[in-house]
């Protein structure tokens, strides 16, 4: 069977496809190992706006322990479990949940609003703060996080588009130094206990 002009073009664009998704996923497999094993050592650096309107910088939380979670209000499902997560760690903490400070950055500031945000955080955990900014503010705020968050058209999605985004869990230390990470989909109990042995 011969193939026509545009068969053949339709299989090199296929071909070139899904080469280029095996190579984003190795990255990512790459990115995620080398976060794991703490052998990307940075701090946690942002200047963003919080959920009640105040401008919040690392500083602000020195002393305490910073759950960190990049994410946006539409996310259909990684970001609210992963949010969930946070506020079941946070009560099984007890009393000790005052030495960690869970915070949600949204890597889609077109829509997440601190106004927004006020509405979402308070969802899963009263003491979660909702942190945004102007679309320069979160690109830069990115650059001293190893993550990867792209806006992505998608016709059936809310305002015709979702965002794709790093699913770890960052956890930083009294200083702001990057400790540990953990993947989408590690249970609660796990970031619990591991917790519970650093405070």
């Amino acid at each position: 069977m011969k193939l026509t002009v545009f068969q053949k073009i339709l299989w090199v664009l296929a071909g070139v496809a899904t080469a280029a998704f095996a190579y984003l996923m190795l990255w990512s497999e790459y990115r995620s190992a080398r976060i794991e094993e703490g052998s990307v050592p940075f701090e946690a650096r942002f200047e963003l706006t919080d959920h009640s309107g105040v401008v919040r910088t690392q500083n602000d939380f020195a002393g305490k322990w910073m759950l960190v979670f990049f994410g946006f209000t539409n996310c259909p499902d990684v970001c609210p479990t992963t949010l969930s997560e946070v506020a079941v760690v946070q009560e099984g903490l007890g009393n000790q949940s005052t030495q960690v400070q869970p915070i949600f950055i949204s890597i889609d500031p077109e829509r997440d609003t601190p106004a927004v945000l006020a509405e979402y955080v308070p969802l899963f955990d009263a003491g979660i703060i909702g942190l945004t900014g102007t679309p320069e503010q979160i690109a830069e705020t990115s650059k001293t996080f190893p993550i990867f968050y792209e806006r992505i058209e998608q016709a059936t999605a809310p305002d015709g588009y979702t965002m794709g985004h790093t699913s770890h869990l960052f956890l930083f230390d009294k200083d702001a130094g990057f400790v540990q990470s953990w993947s989408y989909g590690t249970p609660a109990e796990e970031i619990l206990a591991d917790l519970k042995q650093r405070l």
